[in-house]
């Protein structure tokens, strides 16, 4: 008897222990949820707000903050200093330049406090500077702008699909070696394919008179009335494809606004569901001022495609990306 009291005492304090442990692992948890709810809900952010999905969800994820005020301001405009930080604290790529140490930019005074951000985003070729090394950090971005940043920095090209009224007659009875390539793959071999060379035309000239001096081929006897007609498949190469303009008009009523040295970006950002369009999916307005809310819609979608985060799955959040 005297031997089961200490076991007993000890039973109980070990258990009284793992209570007290268990519950300050709860209620920290619990802590640490409502903070996390509090950073992605703002005041001037409501329930029905057509970004508001967007920005939960990579407030959540700690890839865009509120002001110190604990505001979002979604329609202010975004200038190129701030769409920089929202960048690097989204994608961590290799670099492609180095700049040395300090302020780099002329315009971007020592100890800005977009200084570093600014630099990286450059450094891993998604922002560009001016002539006269200048950087403009204040100078708010277009929406095509935005779209050219982000397809430049991820290397996003666009692969040309096939003319939606030939697809049904060019498609190949079996699939070929591009077809089951993955789409990112194909981008990179498409960046990376030359075409003919005009030194390959000039070997082959020498060959051409001993053909033309061969006697013609007989001419194909004729089919037998009964004959079954045989059909020809078209190859991968045959496809017809459509230009990069043509691809744009087919989604959107106001495709002839976007700026030429854009047309191919925002057609590589529309093919991968990056493009996010308030409130008609099929109207770009690629020259109007992007706002923190747009800014964050593209950003996610970007990830997205990078396979980075999951898809949204609210269908009120998702209407607004353009699927042809």
């Amino acid at each position: 008897m005297s031997n089961r009291k200490p076991l007993s005492l000890i039973g109980a304090a070990v258990f009284a222990l793992t209570f007290s442990v268990s519950a300050a692992s709860f209620f920290r948890d619990s802590q640490l949820a409502v903070a996390q709810q509090a950073r992605s809900t703002f005041p001037d952010v409501p329930a029905n707000y057509w970004a508001r999905p967007f920005i939960q969800s990579l407030t959540e994820k700690g890839i865009v903050t509120g002001y110190p005020d604990g505001t979002f301001r979604p329609t202010q405009a975004v200038d190129r200093d701030e769409f920089s930080a929202m960048i690097r604290q989204a994608f961590d790529r290799s670099r492609i330049r180095n700049i040395p140490s300090g302020s780099y930019f002329k315009d971007v005074p020592q100890n800005y406090w977009a200084e570093t951000p600014i630099q990286e985003a450059y450094e891993m070729g998604f922002m560009n500077n001016f002539p006269g090394n200048e950087f403009r950090p204040k100078q708010p971005l277009t929406k095509a702008q935005a779209l050219v940043v982000l397809m430049r920095g991820l290397n996003i090209d666009f692969d040309r699909p096939v003319t939606p009224t030939n697809r049904a007659a060019a498609t190949p009875t079996s699939p070929t070696p591009a077809d089951r390539t993955p789409a990112n793959q194909r981008r990179r071999i498409a960046r990376n394919r030359l075409a003919f060379p005009l030194a390959g035309t000039v070997l082959m000239q020498p060959i051409l008179p001993a053909i033309a001096q061969q006697p013609p081929a007989p001419a194909p006897a004729p089919a037998p009335a009964n004959a079954v007609p045989q059909t020809t498949t078209t190859t991968t190469n045959d496809r017809p494809r459509i230009s990069a303009l043509e691809f744009l008009q087919s989604y959107y009523k106001d495709a002839d606004r976007i700026p030429k040295d854009a047309v191919n970006p925002v057609a590589a950002a529309t093919q991968a569901k990056i493009a996010v369009n308030y409130p008609d999916p099929r109207v770009l307005n690629p020259n109007e001022l992007l706002s923190r809310g747009s800014a964050t819609a593209l950003i996610h979608q970007a990830l997205v495609d990078r396979g980075q985060i999951e898809p949204l799955q609210n269908p009120e959040a998702v209407k607004y990306i353009p699927n042809n």
